[in-house]
C-alpha cells in the first residue's frame, strides 16, 4: 500500500513533541532579509541580480542569464522553505527516520528498497549540460543561505539538527517525489491482477470497463460499447458470499471514489474570448499542507520572462506563463510501472530466469540511521529490470520496472519552456521532457490552443501493462520509450477549446494505451457544457468555472433514495422521513449551504461498501492486506443498481427495496452520530465539508492553532469542478493568457513563507478560501535586495 507520508510524519513528530523536542512555536526565526537597498554577496553570480518582493512576498527575480535567475531563486527559496526542502529530500531519498525516528522506518525502508538515492544519482549524471548546470546553480543559492543564516528556521531548532548542504541530486529526489505522488501505480497493478486471477473473466470486463457515461458522452463515436452485464457470474458470487462469513475487514480502501490527486485544466481560443486572446485555466489537485506544495515566482533573464508556480527544490516554473505561451498541467494517471512476475525456484533462490537465463539476484544492505535508535539494516535485492519488491504478489516474488527508477526516463526537459514562442513550439518541448506523466493544456499569444502529455512513455511488447506477467522468456517487456512524435495531441480544435480533467481523451485508432486508471468524466463533462455556452470569455469567467460546485454525479443516488422512499415505507420506518425531506432539499450543488448532500454522500459509500463486499470480499484472501478498488467504482455499482435485481447485491429477505432502504438507514445513523444528532434536512454541506491544511509540527494540540490553517468549511466536493475532500483540494488556481500577464490569476492555499513568525505564512489562505481571486503578477516592490558577485 501507498505510503501516506503525512500522517506518518504528523504521528512522529506529536511523539517527539511529547518528549519535549516540541514544546513551543517561539525562540526562533529565519534568517532576517539585508535592509532594502543592501547589497548581498552571492557566490557564482556573474552579474548582479535584483529580487524584489510585494505584499504578498512574492519574490521577483531580475537577472542577465538563467543561470543567475537560478541561483537567486535557490537563495530565496530557501530562505522562505528550508525546512520543507529538507522534508522533500528525505522523504523520497529514505531518510526521515534519521530525523523523526522509528515511526517513518517503514517509508524509509521501501524509498531505500527502490533504489530511489541510486536512481537519483544515476539520473543527474545522464542529464544534459544544460541542465546540470541549471541544478549546480540553484544548489549554489540554497547552499548561500544555508552558510549565512543567521538563525536556521524553528523546525530544525525545535527537532535539533542542522541540514546538510544542497547537492544537485537532492533536486532530482523532489522530482522524484513528485513521480512517487503522480504514477506510483503499485496497488493497481496489484489490484488488476489479483481480480484478474480470481475473477470470471466476463466480470473482470465489467468491473474494469475503462469509460464511464459522462466520458462517453465527450468521446461521441469514439466512446467503447459497454461491456455486457455478466448476471450470472454476480449472482454466483453474491450466492457465494451469502454462504461464508462478512468480511473481517474492508473491501474497498476507505478513499475509494473520494478526490484524487489529479487537476483541472483547459484551455480557450481566441474565437471564443472577448478580444481574440487565448486564455488558459489550471488548478491542480495534490494533498494540502503547510507551507504549500507550490511557490510563486517571476523570473526575467535576458530577453525571457516567467512566472506561476515553483516546486521548491527544483528549479522550474511548474505551470505559468513565459508571455509568449501558458502552460498546465493535470495528472495523466500514467501506466509507467510494471511489477515484473519473477520466475525462481526453490533449490535455487538466489537466482531468477531471465531471457538469456538464470542470474542471480544482486544483493546490497542499506542503512538507515533512526533518531535515538541503532541503525537499521535492510537488505535489497535487485534484477535486470528493476529492485525486487518487499511484498510478494498472489505468492511469487515481482520486481518494479518504472520510469522513475530509469536514468533514461527522467529529465527536467521542462526548463526549456522559457524560450517556447507557440504551442507548436511547446507541444516539441513537453513532448520531449521526462517528467512525471502529466497531461499538457497549452496557450499561446496568437489565440491558439493545445493539448498533448508529457513524460517518457512505455513501448510494451507482449502486454498491456495492467497485470502483472513474467517476462523470463523475452516475449513481455519493454522496448524503450514511445517517440515524443508518438505521443498524442489536440492542436487548435474547432470546438475553439480543450479540457482536461484526468480523464479519458479522444485518441485516434491504434493509439498507444498510456493509461488505465482514468479518472471518472464528471468534472470534465461538466467543464466542457459550460464552455460549449460560453462566449466572450474573460479569465474572470474561467476563475468562476475553477470554482464551480455543481454535482449532478450525485444525482443517481438521490433518485435511487426517493424511489424506495415512499409514503408506505417511511411510515414503516419513521427515522427514514428526515432522509426524504432531505434527499428531496438538495439543490444539486454542494455549497456550503446546501442540504440533503451529506446523507447522498454516506449512501453512496455504504452502497459501494456493502456491493463490492459481495462481489470481491473473497478474493481478500488472495492478497492478505490489499484493499480492492477498481478505478471507477460508480460505473459498474450504477448498472447493477439501475437493474434493480436483489440476487445481484447482498440483498436481504425483504429483496431490493429492503437492500437500499437498509443502506439508507445506515446512512442516516451515521451521518447524525457524526453531527451530533442534527436533523437531516437542516444539516448544510458546509458541516461536512471541511478542509485540513496542516503543518508537520501542528499534530501538537498546543501548536495546532499556531501552524495550521483554520479547519473550516470549504464549497466544493470528491467530484466537483472545485475539488474538495479533507486533505485534497486546489492546491493552486491559475487562470492567464500570454502577453495579458496584467490580467491574471493565481492564488493558493497558505502564504509564500513556512515560518510561522512572517506575515506571509497565512496571508493567502483567506483568499483562496473564499474564491477570491489575486493577481499572478507580484505587485509593487515593498522590500528589495541586490545580490553581487564576488569580488575576486
Amino acid at each position: 500500500m501507498k505510503q501516506d507520508i503525512r500522517s506518518l510524519l504528523l504521528s512522529a513528530i506529536v511523539s517527539l513533541a511529547a518528549a519535549g523536542c516540541a514544546e513551543g512555536a517561539q525562540g526562533g526565526t529565519r534568517a532576517p532579509a539585508p535592509p532594502a537597498g543592501n547589497a548581498t554577496t552571492l557566490p557564482g553570480l556573474e552579474a548582479a541580480v535584483t529580487v524584489t518582493s510585494d505584499r504578498l512576498g512574492i519574490p521577483t527575480i531580475s537577472a542577465t542569464s538563467r543561470q543567475d535567475a537560478l541561483r537567486a531563486l535557490g537563495l530565496i527559496t530557501a530562505r522562505d522553505r528550508m525546512f520543507q526542502l529538507d522534508l522533500l529530500r528525505r522523504s523520497t531519498g529514505g531518510r526521515l527516520a534519521e530525523i523523526l525516528g522509528r515511526g517513518l522506518l517503514e517509508a524509509d525502508t521501501r524509498q531505500r528498497a527502490y533504489g530511489v538515492p541510486q536512481a537519483a544519482a544515476a539520473i543527474l549524471a545522464r542529464l544534459p549540460e544544460s541542465q546540470r548546470a541549471a541544478l549546480d546553480a540553484y544548489a549554489g543559492g540554497v547552499n548561500a543561505y544555508l552558510r549565512s543564516a543567521e538563525a536556521l528556521p524553528i523546525e530544525f531548532q525545535k527537532l535539533g539538527y542542522r541540514p546538510e548542504p544542497w547537492r544537485p541530486e537532492d533536486s532530482v529526489l523532489v522530482v522524484l517525489g513528485m513521480f512517487n505522488a503522480l504514477s506510483d501505480t503499485e496497488d493497481s497493478e496489484r489490484t488488476q491482477t489479483v481480480l484478474t486471477h480470481s475473477l470470471p473473466k466476463g466480470v473482470m470486463s465489467f468491473l474494469l470497463e475503462s469509460v464511464d457515461p459522462y466520458t462517453k458522452a465527450l468521446l461521441g463515436a469514439q466512446g467503447a460499447a459497454s461491456p455486457p452485464l455478466p448476471a450470472e457470474e454476480l449472482r454466483a458470487l453474491v450466492a457465494q458470499r451469502r454462504k461464508e462469513r462478512p468480511p473481517g475487514r474492508r473491501v474497498l480502501s476507505e478513499d475509494a471514489g473520494e478526490a484524487p490527486v489529479g487537476s483541472n485544466g483547459w484551455a480557450v481560443a481566441g474565437q471564443r474570448t472577448r478580444d481574440g486572446r487565448a486564455i488558459l485555466a489550471n488548478d491542480m489537485h495534490l494533498e494540502l499542507g503547510v507551507p504549500n506544495i507550490w511557490y510563486r515566482a517571476e523570473l526575467r533573464y535576458g530577453d525571457r520572462e516567467v512566472a506561476g508556480v515553483v516546486l521548491p527544490g527544483v528549479p522550474l516554473v511548474i505551470v505559468g506563463t513565459n508571455r509568449h505561451v501558458a502552460w498546465g498541467l493535470t495528472s495523466l494517471l500514467g501506466d509507467v510501472m510494471d511489477l515484473v512476475r519473477l520466475e525462481t525456484l526453490p533449490e535455487r533462490p538466489d537466482e531468477y530466469r531471465t531471457p538469456s537465463g538464470w542470474k542471480r539476484f544482486e544483493v546490497a544492505r542499506e542503512t538507515i540511521k533512526v533518531r535515538g535508535e541503532p541503525d537499521a539494516s535492510v537488505t535489497v535485492r535487485s534484477t535486470i529490470w528493476g529492485p525486487v519488491s518487499a511484498r510478494p504478489l498472489l505468492g511469487a516474488p515481482v520486481a518494479i520496472r518504472w520510469t522513475a527508477l530509469d536514468p533514461e526516463g527522467v529529465d527536467l526537459g521542462l526548463l526549456e519552456m522559457d524560450r517556447v514562442r507557440s504551442v507548436d513550439d511547446a507541444v516539441a518541448v513537453m513532448s520531449a521532457a521526462g517528467g512525471p506523466g502529466c497531461n499538457v493544456l497549452l496557450a499561446d499569444r496568437d489565440g491558439r490552443v493545445a493539448w498533448t502529455v508529457t513524460g517518457r512513455m512505455p513501448r510494451r511488447r507482449g502486454f498491456d501493462g495492467s497485470a502483472s506477467v513474467s517476462w523470463a522468456d523475452g516475449r513481455a517487456g519493454w522496448d524503450g520509450y514511445l517517440a515524443p512524435a508518438a505521443l498524442p495531441r489536440i492542436v487548435d480544435p474547432p470546438s475553439g477549446f480543450v479540457v482536461n480533467a484526468n480523464h479519458r481523451m479522444p485518441l485516434p485508432e491504434g493509439a498507444p494505451v498510456l493509461a488505465h486508471d482514468h479518472a471518472n468524466g464528471y468534472r470534465a463533462y461538466r467543464i466542457t457544457e459550460r464552455l460549449r455556452e460560453a462566449r466572450a470569455v474573460t479569465e474572470a469567467d474561467l476563475f468562476q468555472l475553477q470554482l464551480d460546485t455543481r454535482a449532478e454525479f450525485f444525482g443517481f443516488y438521490r433518485d435511487l433514495a426517493l424511489r424506495v422512499l415512499t409514503e408506505e415505507a417511511v411510515s414503516r420506518r419513521p427515522a427514514l422521513a428526515e432522509a426524504r425531506r432531505a434527499a428531496a432539499a438538495w439543490d444539486g450543488r454542494a455549497d456550503m449551504s446546501s442540504v440533503g448532500l451529506p446523507l447522498l454522500v454516506r449512501f453512496r459509500r455504504i452502497l459501494t461498501d456493502d456491493v463490492f463486499a459481495a462481489w470481491l470480499g473473497a478474493d481478500r484472501a488472495a492478497e492478505p492486506g490489499l484493499t480492492l478498488a477498481p478505478p471507477d467504482i460508480d460505473t459498474p455499482l450504477q448498472r447493477v443498481l439501475d437493474t434493480r435485481s436483489a440476487d445481484l447485491v447482498p440483498a436481504p429477505a425483504g429483496g431490493w427495496d429492503a437492500f437500499v432502504l437498509a443502506a439508507l438507514e445506515k446512512a442516516v445513523t451515521a451521518v447524525k452520530q457524526e453531527n451530533g444528532g442534527r436533523p437531516l434536512d437542516q444539516l448544510e454541506w458546509g458541516a461536512v465539508s471541511r478542509v485540513r491544511i496542516a503543518h508537520p509540527l501542528g499534530a501538537s494540540p498546543d501548536l495546532a492553532a499556531r501552524l495550521n490553517m483554520p479547519d473550516e468549511p470549504l464549497p466544493g466536493c470528491s467530484v466537483c469542478v472545485r475539488l474538495a475532500s479533507r486533505t485534497v483540494a486546489a492546491s493552486e488556481r491559475l487562470v492567464v493568457s500570454p502577453g495579458h500577464e496584467q490580467d491574471g490569476i493565481l492564488h493558493m492555499p497558505a502564504g509564500q513563507s513556512g515560518d510561522p513568525l512572517s506575515p506571509h505564512y497565512r496571508d493567502q489562505q483567506r483568499a483562496w478560501v473564499d474564491g477570491r481571486p489575486l493577481p499572478l503578477l507580484a505587485g509593487p516592490a515593498e522590500h528589495t535586495i541586490t545580490l553581487v558577485p564576488e569580488r575576486r
